[in-house]
């Protein structure tokens, strides 16, 4: 029987290489999208041309009742109506951008940041663990700009949250043998930096501040998710990994 995966939001970037990652090494992939559901079914199709097992859930996050549709959206799957729910893998990859930098953003886009970012994952997990086998994986993504100073720094903390969540929760439920992980990429070339996207130019200046000079593509993210989610990883747990090919860690000589 192959593994169930979920990766919230996977209809596109990072997500998507992560669902694709997982699907490629055996698992059935819950593939979760927020309101785009033809970037949903695109990966879907992806998947399946590439011969591996997918289907789509919606639930928009940072909504009263998020977790609740989400979980009831799994719980009419192929794999529950064979009443074989149970998951294996969670990857806590959907997220927004929203608000700006600290000198402008409101409370309530602050609000909607916390919502999505910081207390869907918090209780996504929560739910997921009841649904878990032992030896499973937990995956959150944040950013490398928790180590970094940026402008959108309310985004930041957002994301700082999660990582001190995921080395507490690591410590907590490792006994079920379960690894909590969290994975920090740098700039990446996906729809939520649409500055970078078609312009060579734009990438080569950002990927020069890295130790390896390029800017990220979501397939480099997915490979360490992919490690992390397999038997291989399994010694590992209350870790950040920062996946940024070395962002901005000096001034070169």
């Amino acid at each position: 029987m192959s593994k169930t995966a979920l990766v919230t939001g996977a209809s596109r970037g990072i997500g998507r290489a992560i669902a694709q990652r997982l699907a490629a090494d055996g698992a059935l992939v819950v593939v979760h999208y927020g309101g785009n559901e033809q970037a949903a079914r695109e990966t879907v199709e992806l998947i399946e041309k590439d011969g591996g097992q997918s289907f789509a859930v919606r639930a928009e996050l940072g909504v009263p009742g998020d977790v609740d549709t989400l979980f009831a959206a799994l719980e009419t799957g192929p794999r529950a109506r064979t009443g074989q729910l149970r998951l294996d893998i969670l990857v806590n990859n959907a997220a927004t951008n929203v608000g700006g930098p600290f000198d402008t953003i409101t409370p309530e886009a602050f609000d909607r940041l916390i919502a999505i970012n910081t207390k869907a994952p918090l209780f996504i997990i929560q739910r997921a663990l009841t649904l878990m086998n032992d030896g499973g994986r937990i995956v959150n993504i944040s950013t490398a700009a928790t180590r970094i100073a940026m402008p959108e720094q309310p985004y930041a903390m957002s994301k700082a949250a999660v990582e001190v969540l995921g080395r507490s929760l690591a410590h907590q439920v490792g006994a079920r043998g379960i690894t909590v992980n969290t994975v920090s990429p740098g700039p990446t070339v996906t729809d939520m930096n649409p500055w970078m996207l078609d312009k060579p130019q734009v990438q080569e200046m950002v990927g020069s501040g890295n130790a390896i000079p390029r800017v990220g593509q979501p397939a480099d993210i997915a490979d360490v998710v992919g490690f992390l989610a397999s038997e291989e990883g399994r010694w590992v747990t209350g870790q950040t990994i920062d996946a940024s090919g070395g962002c901005f860690l000096g001034p070169r000589l």
